[in-house]
């Protein structure tokens, strides 16, 4: 069985406290992109993984897609699968590819062998594999709270509208970006601005990560203005970067640079 595991962006993105257990809790809005790794699982004689496309720097075995094989077949007798993955999601780009192919494993597993697990008892088991994965277990625009794993329902719909995400080759570790921000308790009151035009989002809508991230890596900052250079109505560091994404009114050509960046032009 093949999937096609889905990228997404935040609006906006809110520090709001550090846990004692050395999370933080956050708010942020996941919004589904059209942008696609491809998962398979076929049943093999012993357990293999396969990767084709962009290359993954961590260990084949330290993978999200075999922790979470590992993960059901612990609860489960599942017969050993070959996993094949096909890397298109840049990694280190706050896009949440290596969240979203172990949320689609799961979903694939849970068909392909008849486990009968709904949607809450995924998403258990997709928080065990990361703070993001519950979201691609629904895969709707939702209003995240907690570590991003409590997930509410909301109206944004980006259909209209046309996303470019732009990738620059500086791959940023989450742990990194933490460590430069300062939990704000107050927040900015995502919920209720995001109901604004998407043209009045600029003055509304923030991301904590990039003040720091901006001011060690000034040509992500430099990549937000050029979007809006090109006429962007929002743009915006999705996650803890380093991709940033503009939103568009009509479709729009930017080119792009093998030495500096990839550009993903998206409807």
């Amino acid at each position: 069985m093949i999937a096609f595991a889905n990228a997404k962006i935040n609006i906006g993105l809110q520090v709001v406290s550090r846990r004692e257990d050395g999370y933080h809790n956050l708010e942020t809005i996941f919004y589904p992109l059209n942008l696609y790794d491809v998962v398979e699982v076929v049943e093999a004689s012993e357990v293999q993984f396969s990767l084709s496309g962009i290359p993954i720097p961590a260990s084949v075995g330290e993978n999200l897609c075999l922790q979470a094989y590992r993960l059901l077949a612990s609860d489960f007798k599942l017969p050993p699968v070959h996993i094949y993955l096909h890397k298109v999601i840049p990694i280190g780009a706050g896009l949440g590819g290596g969240s979203a192919d172990a949320a689609f494993l799961l979903k694939l597993l849970n068909d392909q062998f008849q486990l009968q697990l709904d949607e809450p008892r995924l998403m258990g088991y997709a928080r065990r594999l990361g703070a993001d994965c519950p979201f691609f277990i629904r895969n709707r625009p939702s209003f995240a709270t907690g570590i991003g794993d409590v997930l509410d329902d909301i109206a944004v719909d980006l259909s209209a509208y046309h996303i470019v995400v732009v990738k620059p080759h500086i791959h940023i570790a989450t742990e990194t970006a933490y460590r430069m921000v300062t939990p704000d308790p107050a927040g900015r009151q995502l919920r209720s601005a995001i109901a604004h035009p998407v043209a009045s989002w600029k003055d509304m809508i923030f991301n904590d990560f990039e003040a720091g991230i901006f001011s060690k890596h000034p040509e992500i900052a430099a990549i937000k203005e050029m979007l809006y250079g090109y006429g962007a109505l929002f743009a915006s560091m999705s996650g803890s970067g380093s991709a940033v994404y503009g939103i568009f009114s009509e479709k729009v050509s930017i080119p792009a640079s093998a030495k500096q960046y990839d550009v993903f032009q998206l409807d």
